[in-house]
């Protein structure tokens, strides 16, 4: 590759967006598609796999692409919509080469892939992969770092990419993708094969599989908790939202079910049983059982602090609830609610009891879906409160779970109707993948 020719190391590209000539976006890159060759001469890079707006996954090939630079890659405009199907010939960079363990041919040394950089080749369009960023030493597991020299070298100085995936980990797969939310991630690890798959999901901590199990189609969600060890299994879904555990427990064999409740803390295993015990399309089972709840005599300035919690979804964030001790669900009387936007209007030291929104009738634990999702229609809320017949409060019900329990079951597969986007001229064009 002749000097001066830009290149870019393939990290830098993930989740990175992807405009028109117009400046809209269009998608963002999930992944890299090259083809590896005979010998040791460098790998093609065919074009990109870019997920739309509407989740589906196209292939832009690179005689598409003007210009990657600034963090944003240009294209022509001309897009071909039709859903990205690898061939056999095809590699993924980042689900396949990343982390494998090759070897440096000078030396016999076995390395471990960190990055890969891509260079257009001079007075063409053509790209290649044509740097290896490798690391020497052992590899590192999810808890420490391994040491070790690091260097760059080229495609043809090492040996050992092959068509299986074979001596391939997560870590740097998962730092390239670190700072996608939760059901992106999501999205990436079901594109996955299942070895791989299951590979991220070993290296990911509890509380980041946690959230992104929470995301994941039901199938995978128990193909992934079933390769887990069973304290680590029963770890996970502690972290992860009750009423989304409950529900990913329901799926599994009662025997199952009893060993990893078994092996959860006591109280989380009385939240999960007590969810369990309700119809799935009813305001109990949807309920999550860790709403923000204060006494009557907490303050403003306690409920914003409570609010506060990055760890809270915005829905549970957007109302508290006021109850008489204990402060567990289910709890003492339920006196009523109060709104975000209300804490933000009455000055720190006034006292939750006086902003209850009294108006606000609760919803019956046995209440089904469409009688929910009127709830929710009508009175313009995101959370709703759930109370017992004794006036305990005993969960709250967030708008995210009315949906997903509204939508059909494979609506995570299922696209908006490509055909309403604007610009109507997306669908046409021919790319590799659409011939």
């Amino acid at each position: 590759m002749a000097a001066g020719a830009p290149r870019i190391f393939v990290s830098h590209l993930a989740g990175i967006a992807v405009f028109d000539p117009n400046g809209d976006q269009v998608g963002r890159v999930r992944d890299l598609v090259v083809m590896l060759r005979v010998g040791r001469r460098p790998p093609r890079l065919l074009g990109l796999v870019v997920e739309l707006s509407t989740r589906r996954r196209i292939f832009l090939p690179m005689t598409r692409v003007t210009g990657i630079e600034s963090g944003q890659v240009i294209t022509t405009g001309v897009l071909n919509v039709r859903r990205f199907e690898q061939r056999p010939t095809e590699r993924l960079v980042f689900g396949e080469l990343l982390d494998r363990r090759v070897t440096l041919v000078e030396t016999g040394e076995d390395v471990t892939v960190l990055d890969l950089s891509v260079g257009q080749l001079p007075a063409r369009r053509d790209w290649e992969i044509d740097k290896v960023f490798v690391r020497k030493g052992g590899r590192s597991g999810p808890l420490r770092r391994a040491k070790g020299e690091s260097l760059t070298v080229e495609w043809s100085a090492v040996t050992g990419f092959s068509l299986e995936e074979q001596g391939q980990g997560a870590e740097s797969l998962l730092a390239t993708f670190e700072q996608l939310r939760p059901a992106d991630l999501a999205n990436v690890l079901h594109h996955l094969s299942p070895k791989r798959r299951a590979e991220v999901a070993a290296a990911l901590d509890d509380d980041r599989l946690a959230d992104v199990l929470e995301e994941l189609p039901e199938d995978d969600q128990i193909e992934i908790l079933g390769k887990l060890k069973e304290e680590r299994a029963a770890d996970v879904l502690e972290a992860m939202d009750p009423d989304d555990a409950a529900d990913l427990l329901g799926e599994l064999p009662p025997d199952e079910q009893e060993r990893l409740l078994s092996l959860m803390e006591p109280a989380d295993a009385a939240d999960m049983r007590r969810l369990m015990a309700y119809e799935e399309h009813t305001a109990g089972g949807l309920m999550t059982t860790e709403p923000i709840i204060l006494r009557p005599d907490a303050t403003v300035a306690d409920a914003l602090a409570r609010v506060r919690n990055p760890d809270l979804s915005p829905a549970l964030a957007a109302q508290v609830y006021v109850c008489r001790p204990p402060d567990e669900t289910p709890t003492g009387k339920y006196l009523g609610t109060v709104h975000f936007q209300r804490l933000l209007r009455d000055p720190p030291y006034t006292l939750v009891s006086a902003l209850l929104d009294e108006a606000l009738e609760a919803l019956e634990p046995d209440a089904a879906l469409p009688v929910v999702a009127g709830f929710f229609a009508t009175y313009d809320m995101v959370a709703a409160p759930v109370v017992d017949d004794s006036g305990s409060l005993l969960g709250a019900v967030t708008v995210d779970d009315v949906l997903d329990h509204m939508l059909p079951e494979d609506w995570r597969e299922t696209e908006f109707h490509l055909d309403e986007e604007p610009g109507g001229g997306a669908g046409e064009g021919v790319s590799a993948h659409g011939a």
